[in-house]
């Protein structure tokens, strides 16, 4: 693959959409929830980070996605395919955030079913990988449950804005693994 297409991924529930300027207001709203940001880092303000995501997209590197809810036609929150590296096939899907609303039920797995399927089917990628933070224990839930193998933790991996050391536990999708985590994935959307 010579590019990664930065498209919309549309499913039932949710669509991903590039990050546009017009996206901006509604995504200010939707971030300005405190409780996000608990295991997120932001670094100062919901602006602030909104302006880091709109300077870091790349082609080819880093395509941050807002995520749009289709039933409400709302906005409410971002993921990104990012660090990729087109010579050795792989990407990482993070820096996603939604508001607490939407923690539960079909956004996230929707979400990240559209990003696999992007990075495995479209983009042929040999590799995606996972990070969070080691006190997110509802984040790391959720990625083992996507099928998603746990492959360690990076110790004082990050400083984060407060100037605590994070720790990082990675997990991992490849090839081989993609059509159990696409079956179990779309099991609990059709649930």
């Amino acid at each position: 693959m010579s590019q990664i297409p930065y498209q919309p991924l549309e499913g039932r529930f949710v669509r991903l959409e590039p990050l546009a300027p017009e996206h901006r207001a509604g995504l200010e709203a939707v971030g300005a929830e405190d409780k996000i940001w608990q295991f997120t880092p932001r670094g100062g303000t919901i602006q602030q980070y909104l302006d880091a995501a709109y300077a870091a997209v790349k082609p080819d590197n880093h395509l941050p996605y807002v995520v749009r809810f289709l039933a409400k036609d709302k906005l409410i929150g971002m993921t990104r395919l990012f660090d990729i590296s087109l010579q050795h096939r792989g990407a990482e899907i993070g820096h996603t955030w939604y508001h607490p609303d939407y923690w539960a039920g079909k956004t996230n797995p929707e979400c990240k079913f559209l990003l696999l399927r992007h990075g495995f089917e479209v983009c042929n990628l040999i590799r995606v990988q996972l990070k969070t933070d080691m006190r997110n224990k509802r984040s790391q839930a959720a990625i083992a449950k996507m099928g998603a193998k746990h492959e360690g933790v990076l110790r004082n991996h990050m400083v984060l804005p407060d100037g605590r050391l994070r720790d990082s536990v990675y997990f991992s999708v490849l090839p081989d693994e993609w059509p159990a985590v696409k079956a179990g994935l779309q099991v609990r959307l059709d649930a």
